[in-house]
């Protein structure tokens, strides 16, 4: 009895971890969903899916669904997009909405552009449903250097065929961004600008701005219109405040040096006043020395002495004016 046991208890292991081993490895509800969607998918592939991670719900789903809308891929197809990393359940998604839309678009086309890093869904949907962008206020100045503020609305649909290498809406918005301001810095006034607002986006628009981008330019449409500062004021006024600050500092410049060359003078005149001074406290000294080694004599000296003095009263006299002699 043990062994019977043994045996049974072994079997029913054994019949338990078959079980468990082929439900993982042989999803039973995808299959049976894919058989009665009259999808080819052996056990063998599902088997094939397990041992190369791939999970076969990602692929079948999207698989019955293809098939489902008439549209014929393979499960390899499906997994090798898997396997690089791309979306599978998007790019049948896209593939369906434009097989309804009537917009061409095949399964390496569809893959190519979800590899690439684009929403290929989302960009079917814009073919068939363009998109509106608004741009920021684009501030530009006219002839007369008053300043225009505009904002836009730029109507784009996705260009599938370029979507692979083809630049995104910012390149857009910056095109469309230079074009205005290209075109209200050509305007003579910017009366001429709020007058005719669909001159800018006549203008733009004929510039082939969608050229090398991922979207078609349907129109471009000014939304608003205002208008900012007097930038041509304003740069005359801070260039006369400019101009000013440099004269001010120029006249600055030459006071101080005025300044440093009286100073200088004044310097000199005390630098004289001080020799002079020097000098005729050696004049009596020079005159003792002159009477002492007979050079001259007390006759002379009495004479020098007398002119001196009659010098000092003509200064005198010369300074008041002569009042001296009538007193």
């Amino acid at each position: 009895m043990p062994k019977e046991y043994a045996s049974l208890i072994f079997i029913a292991v054994a019949a338990l971890a078959f079980v468990i081993l082929f439900l993982y490895f042989i999803p039973v509800r995808l299959w049976i969903a894919a058989i009665s969607s009259n999808v080819p998918v052996g056990l063998g592939a599902l088997i094939g899916m397990r041992l190369r991670r791939v999970q076969p719900g990602a692929i079948l789903d999207p698989l019955i669904n293809a098939h489902k809308a008439g549209i014929r891929l393979t499960s390899n197809q499906l997994e090798s997009h898997f396997l690089a990393g791309g979306k599978v359940q998007t790019v049948v998604n896209a593939l369906i909405s434009a097989q309804k839309a009537n917009i061409p678009l095949n399964f390496d086309r569809a893959a190519a552009i979800d590899l690439a890093g684009r929403d290929v869904f989302l960009a079917v949907q814009m073919s068939v449903n363009p998109k509106v962008i608004t741009t920021p206020r684009v501030a530009a100045v006219a002839k007369d250097g008053i300043q225009v503020i505009a904002v836009s609305r730029v109507t784009v649909r996705a260009n599938i065929d370029k979507l692979v290498g083809g630049a995104g809406e910012e390149t857009i918005l910056a095109r469309v961004g230079e074009g205005i301001v290209t075109t209200i810095g050509s305007a003579a006034t910017y009366a001429a600008v709020l007058e005719n607002p669909d001159r800018i986006s006549r203008t733009v628009l004929e510039k082939g701005l969608d050229a090398g981008t991922a979207f078609e330019i349907l129109s471009i449409d000014i939304a608003d219109v205002d208008v900012g500062e007097n930038v041509g004021a304003k740069l005359q006024t801070e260039q006369a405040e400019a101009d000013k600050n440099i004269a001010q500092a120029r006249a600055e410049s030459r006071r101080a040096m005025a300044i440093a060359e009286e100073q200088e003078m004044r310097a000199r005149v005390q630098e004289m006043r001080a020799r002079v001074v020097e000098a005729e406290a050696q004049v009596p000294l020079a005159l003792a020395e002159a009477l002492k080694s007979g050079n001259i004599g007390a006759f002379d000296y009495y004479n020098l002495k007398n002119i001196v003095a009659d010098t000092s009263l003509r200064e005198h006299l010369g300074d008041t004016g002569g009042k001296g002699d009538e007193s």
